[in-house]
């Protein structure tokens, strides 16, 4: 396929290009459809929630508040009354608002929208859409005009999740930073420009497909609106990972004398079947969320793994046409030039990963020791983990909704943006009102008047929603005061909806992480033939998810660093993100383990080396590993930039683990751990191996070392001579022999008269690469070679210098 592609490559392009704009026609015609919906069947608050959907259906339209705030006097005052309740006739008469309930009129209701001090008041805006509906101008002209009506001494802020979206950075922003600080990391990778925007056009084609394939797929099933901002994080984060690897092992080849087709060809062969096993496994975890039975999740799963999909795809079918447009120009300028001064680098690993590799190999217990004492340290906050929910008192204090809610708080109690919805349903009532009102941790009591026998107390705590003690106050209601008064009634509301759905989160959190850590040892296991491999991987990534849970509950939970990041105010961990990040994080974790793993169990088979397979597997994927590690980084932490309080805390969240997975684990603890370990890491019983099926990430090669140790010598050998087109004998040309796999097996220099001989180690299909100085050019080709010497003679065109 890859052969297909690199030589139809203006076809493959042409297609890509149709499709994408193609789904972006169709779904900016369709528009969006994204539903929140949050099932949380046998909970206190769900019973609560279908009761006052019976008895009250609900207003179609979002609720939001205007506060005011004087600095001296009341704001029954008239000169205050003159300046807002003309700014809320005007925000009544807007088309799109359905009514404004303020607190000036006659009615006791509307009285007690004013504080006991008198220096607080709010109104209630009602639009007639919900607020992912509700137009962002329309929203911008209530806050305008509330906002407009302040003056010294008077403060006017405005509250509200429609308001909440129009603070949000413009659509794209993290997204574009994030693409930024990628093409950066990249084009200090490669040094070519073009090299540089190979894996980012790759990841935009995925993860702009994977969008707008989410946008449609909103109008036929539940997908929140989360979503999209997760399969972008996740999207760009594999797009650009998985191009980085498969363009890395192209230029490896090209370097090494191998024609750009060809080059391709054993790129997708190699790192292009690892990113198929890889984008496999992120699939599978991601999947693992639908074990947790919450609705909620659903449509993430649809969304993320429909763009890491995509991402795949355009890995293994439109890079390798974009490779063929490139050519060799897919190498920097410099390094055209030196290879074709000097001709094919050797196969050979050096600098600073092959000096920190041999390192490792030399002090395992001690780099092993360090790498767990860090790792253990960062893992210490999680022991303090606590579940629930943001709003909108943790959003950046500079916000009008930060300031409307801490407003509230201070007229009306920090209990007043969360109150708890008693429902009662049958007799009873007055009582269990009574019984409430006291109970300690509660502020205020109101009894709703009844609707077909249902009965709603509106209780308003004396501790803020994200309070472990209005937590405690709700199990108190549910357990001890609605079951002493004898009433048929059930606790509900956001606060209670948000404890619910944290409990359930915790509870059924044990079943995800096995699911998904089973699962992962599978895929290991039979992809490695090994038991030890892949028990290290899943401990490791247990050890990476505590440490990168460490790490968010210090920043959101604890608030270190909240202000430099200007992420607002600290509170509890949203309680879906552990199953979101613990999803993208085994997925991730299990990518660089596999393009780790797979280069050392390429050596292994080779060698049966431990130590030289450990060794030589570190020194030549730690790079592209960091590299790729950074990227996913710097794309993740663009996402503090969304606007979006759940997004940023993922990305942070997400940066944190891969930071410490890639280099911390991947570069240090799991090589030092095989070390340990030695040729155990490659144990598996003979009973298991008879019965496991066979999955190859690397490409089935033929038997080196081992053949050659069990035959004493070559099976054959290729041998002919190397000549001009004009049949002159050409010295000193390289001529290599390669596996199918990009493996050098042998190599050498033709003589004189331009003959040449090289050792096959057993029958089979290889690559043979030549290259000699300009104005020859390189050639490579395939050869099949039987038991017997293949007789093969060269022919090197003149032309120009190769660019």
């Amino acid at each position: 396929m890859a052969r297909w592609c690199y030589r139809h490559r203006l076809v493959v392009l042409l297609i890509w290009v149709g499709a994408l704009f193609g789904l972006g026609f169709s779904a900016s015609t369709a528009g969006t459809d994204y539903a929140n919906v949050f099932s949380l069947p046998d909970t206190d608050s769900k019973k609560a929630y279908d009761l006052m959907e019976e008895a009250f259906p609900a207003s179609a339209g979002d609720t939001d508040t205007v506060v005011w705030k004087v600095d001296e006097g009341s704001v029954r005052d008239q000169d205050v009354r003159s300046r807002i309740q003309p700014a809320l006739d005007r925000i009544a008469a807007m088309k799109g608002v359905g009514g404004v309930a303020g607190p000036y009129a006659a009615d006791a209701a509307d009285a007690a929208r004013i504080s006991g001090d008198g220096r607080i008041a709010y109104a209630q805006i009602t639009f007639t859409e919900q607020a992912n509906a509700v137009p962002k101008e329309l929203v911008q002209d209530v806050v305008d005009t509330a906002r407009d009506a302040g003056r010294d001494g008077l403060e006017v802020e405005v509250g509200g999740q429609a308001v909440q979206r129009v603070q949000e950075p413009p659509t794209g922003l993290a997204e574009m930073v994030g693409l930024a600080a990628a093409a950066v990391v990249l084009f200090l990778a490669f040094g070519s420009l073009y090299a540089m925007l190979l894996p980012l056009a790759v990841a935009v084609f995925g993860v702009g497909m994977g969008l707008f394939s989410t946008q449609l797929l909103s109008h036929v099933t539940d997908i929140p609106d989360l979503a999209p901002l997760l399969s972008s994080l996740i999207g760009l984060g594999v797009g650009i990972d998985y191009a980085l690897f498969i363009v890395t092992r192209h230029r490896k080849g090209v370097l090494r004398g191998l024609d750009p087709e060809e080059s391709t060809v054993v790129a997708l062969n190699t790192s292009g079947r690892a990113v198929l096993f890889a984008g496999g496994t992120v699939c599978i975890a991601l999947a693992g969320m639908l074990v947790t039975n919450l609705r909620f999740l659903d449509g993430v799963v649809i969304g993320t793994s429909l763009t890491v999909v995509l991402s795949v795809l355009a890995a293994t079918t439109l890079l390798p046409a974009l490779l063929g447009f490139l050519g060799p120009r897919v190498l920097s300028r410099k390094q055209r030039r030196v290879l074709a001064a000097t001709g094919p680098e050797p196969e050979k690993a050096s600098g600073p990963a092959a000096r920190w590799s041999v390192g490792v190999q030399r002090r395992p217990k001690t780099i092993a020791a360090l790498a767990l004492a860090v790792m253990a340290v960062l893992a210490l906050p999680v022991l303090s983990l606590r579940l629930g929910a943001t709003d909108q008192g943790n959003d950046d204090a500079s916000t009008t909704t930060r300031k409307a809610y801490d407003l509230l708080a201070e007229g009306f109690g920090p209990g007043f943006n969360g109150p708890l919805q008693v429902v009662v349903d049958g007799a009873g009532a007055t009582a269990l009102a009574e019984d409430i009102e006291h109970t300690p941790g509660v502020a205020q009591v109101a009894a709703l008047p009844p609707a077909h026998g249902v009965t709603v107390i509106q209780v308003v705590p004396t501790t803020s929603p994200q309070s472990e003690q209005t937590d405690t106050l709700i199990d108190r209601l549910r357990d001890d005061v609605v079951p002493e008064a004898g009433a048929q009634a059930h606790v509900g509301g956001v606060t209670a909806v948000s404890k619910d759905f944290a409990t359930v989160t915790g509870d059924r959190l044990p079943l995800f992480v096995a699911t998904i850590i089973g699962l992962g040892f599978l895929l290991l296991l039979v992809a490695f033939r090994s038991l030890v491999v892949p028990l290290t991987a899943a401990v490791m990534n247990l050890v990476a998810a505590a440490a990168s849970f460490g790490v968010l509950v210090a920043v959101f939970q604890w608030g270190w660093g909240l202000d430099l990041l200007g992420l607002g105010k600290e509170g509890p961990i949203n309680a879906f993100l552990p199953v979101i990040m613990l999803s993208l994080l085994f997925g991730l974790s299990m990518d660089y383990q596999v393009f780790l793993v797979s280069r050392m169990h390429e050596e292994w088979v080779h060698t049966r080396d431990n130590a030289r397979a450990v060794r030589v597997g570190l020194a030549e994927t730690s790079r592209v590993i960091n590299s790729a590690a950074l990227i996913m980084v710097c794309v993740f932490l663009a996402f503090v930039l969304s606007g979006d309080a759940g997004a940023a805390m993922a990305g942070v969240g997400l940066a944190a683990a891969v930071a410490l997975d890639a280099f911390i684990l991947r570069t240090a603890l799991v090589p030092a751990a095989m070390h340990l370990l030695g040729d155990s890491n490659w144990w598996l019983p003979g009973w298991l191996e008879k019965r496991l099926p066979h999955l190859a990430v690397e490409p089935k090669e033929e038997a080196t070392a081992p053949a050659l140790a069990a035959g004493g010598g070559p099976a054959s050998v290729v041998h002919g001579f190397v000549r001009n087109t004009a049949g002159e004998p050409v010295e000193g040309a390289t001529v290599a022999l390669m596996s199918q796999g990009g493996r050098e097996l042998d190599r050498v220099a033709s003589l004189a008269d331009g003959s040449y001989i090289l050792s096959v180690p057993a029958p089979g299909t290889y690559l043979l690469a030549t290259t000699a100085a300009p104005p020859l050019l390189r050639r490579a080709r395939q050869l099949t070679v039987a038991g017997e010497p293949l007789v093969h003679d060269i022919e090197l065109e003149e032309g120009a210098e190769v660019s």
